[in-house]
């Protein structure tokens, strides 16, 4: 039998009772692992050896994972400072806590966010309590994370326990990798055996036939190729799989938006994401003491106050929080500084981009009608759930006009929504500090037909529009791009398409609708 070189040299280094990984082979042959895959297969085809694959997981601890290690994860620090405080008899204060834990940046967050969820306690309104029949030093993550550094490995393959593994330790080292602690790493090992038949063929003789596997320049030159002997090509071999490069299932969207929103004759606004309060809040006639207007609801920037906030606008807008607009304004019982207006956060909102283009300051005094619009990322510090995170993507806008109505408002979003084959929109009235009358936009998700927040919307109040220089109607929204996707593929949760948790089959498969 006259086989390639290197089919030879891979049935010569099998064996027929012991299955050798494809890494092995190419040690013993001296050839690539690519080549030895390659030859392993045809030797398969011809019926010579057996190939067979197996999935094996392997973990490794990240740089963060060591630190937790040695220090103890930030959740366990703080259980066991909220024991030395007393928090096992009677809550305490939290911020107490966290100093005598050594928590710093990030590491609080962190172990807030994990403290409740392993039962060590309670953190509510600033205060923290201890339960005291808890066991940190039981801990399943901790335990997993030692093995780990220690050179064990928790768990050999998949996502589920192995044997003689609990399920405990499974989520445990499942969270893990969640919390990026450790790394997963999956691959492929194949093996090779040889058949009966590779034995026979080998007991036989096997002869190495000189086969080329491409043809060159050289050869035709030459005239070599008349006698040369071509492997064979084996076009159902294993390839790597090669995947290139797609615009993101969010930013198709975004992009369809916009061309949307031109098409209805908008012009898009752009500005910064790190903003004066001024723009973000005080312009919107948000009082200072507003509950959104806490370090719980937006990320305040440890940098200097924002000085470039023309002078008289300022003032216009101090005097409606101060006095109110108009005869019958009254303003808010509230104090207003100018200190706390020019402190800079990250944007809770793209109405600070609203403000900015009606008043002026952007491009210019602007004259009715005019319509803008925005599609930009926005931060909120809220609790992370299906329908909410960090960071997500508003989509803004406004009509300036005259005799503007609630009417023009509604019609405006069953235009712009038809174009997503969103048809069953339902409002509900709201409140707004900035808008009067406000509503709600809702639509029916696909799959579990819940009603689902899509926006907020409303008619600029007096209080907002006076200061800012405009005398005539302004309608505007903000509205969800990611529950957008939502209704239209029938996600049912934004965590799959953004973020670090997000399924990276469904955006590769997934095609923008048109």
């Amino acid at each position: 039998m006259r086989l390639p070189d290197s089919q030879v040299a891979v049935l010569e280094a099998a064996s027929a009772t012991e299955e050798l990984t494809i890494e092995r082979l190419s040690e013993e042959t001296g050839l690539k692992p690519e080549t030895v895959t390659g030859a392993a297969f045809d030797l398969e085809d011809a019926g010579l050896v057996a190939v067979s694959t197996a999935e094996t997981v392997s973990h490794e601890v990240s740089d963060e994972g060591e630190t937790y290690a040695e220090a103890g994860l930030p959740e366990v620090r703080l259980y066991r400072a909220a024991l030395s405080a007393g928090a096992d008899d009677a809550a305490v204060s939290l911020g107490e806590v966290i100093g005598a834990a050594d928590l710093d940046g990030p590491e609080v967050d962190i172990a807030l966010a994990n403290y409740a969820r392993k039962g060590y306690g309670d953190v509510d309104s600033g205060e923290i309590t201890a339960d005291p029949d808890a066991d940190p030093d039981a801990d399943p993550e901790a335990t997993a994370l030692a093995s780990l550094v220690d050179g064990e490995e928790p768990r050999s393959s998949g996502s589920r326990p192995q044997a003689g593994e609990s399920v405990e330790a499974s989520d445990a080292l499942d969270q893990l990798v969640r919390r990026g602690l450790v790394d997963r790493r999956e691959r492929a090992v194949r093996s090779v055996v040889l058949t009966d038949e590779g034995v026979t063929a080998l007991m036989e003789g096997v002869e190495a036939a000189e086969t080329v596997d491409r043809l060159t320049p050289e050869m035709l030159a030459s005239g070599e190729w008349r006698d040369a002997e071509f492997a064979d090509y084996n076009v159902e071999a294993d390839a790597p799989a090669e995947r290139g490069g797609k615009v993101h299932i969010l930013r198709q969207t975004a992009e369809r938006v916009k061309d949307t929103l031109v098409g209805m004759g908008f012009r898009e606004m752009d500005g910064p994401h790190a903003d004066a309060e001024f723009w973000i809040n005080d312009c919107l006639f948000m009082p200072q003491d507003h509950p959104a207007r806490t370090h719980w609801d937006q990320f305040a920037l440890d940098v200097p106050p924002m000085r470039d906030i023309p002078e008289d606008l300022l003032d216009r807008v101090r005097s409606a929080h101060l006095e109110g607009v108009g005869d019958d304004g009254q303003g808010y019982h509230s104090p207003w500084t100018e200190e706390v207006a020019r402190e800079v956060d990250l944007r809770g909102h793209t109405t600070s981009l609203s403000m900015r283009y009606l008043s002026g300051n952007e491009i210019g005094d602007l004259e009715p009608p005019e319509r803008f619009f925005s599609v930009e990322k926005v931060y909120r510090n809220d609790t992370l759930d299906p329908t909410h995170l960090l960071e997500f993507f508003q989509i803004e806008g406004w009509v300036m006009a005259e005799d503007l109505s609630v009417r023009d408002l509604m019609g405006t979003f069953e235009e712009f929504y038809q174009q997503f084959g969103i048809t069953d929109l339902q409002f509900k009235p709201h409140y707004n500090p900035y808008t009067e009358p406000s509503f709600e936009l809702f639509g029916t998700h696909p799959e579990t037909g819940e009603l689902i927040e899509i926006g907020n919307s409303g008619m600029f109040r007096e209080e907002v529009l006076r200061p800012l220089g405009v005398e005539c109607d302004v309608m505007a929204w903000g509205l969800a791009l990611e529950r957008l996707l939502m209704l239209m593929y029938g996600f049912d949760d934004i965590r799959d398409v953004h973020g670090t948790l997000c399924d990276l089959d469904l955006l590769r498969n997934t095609e923008v609708l048109h």
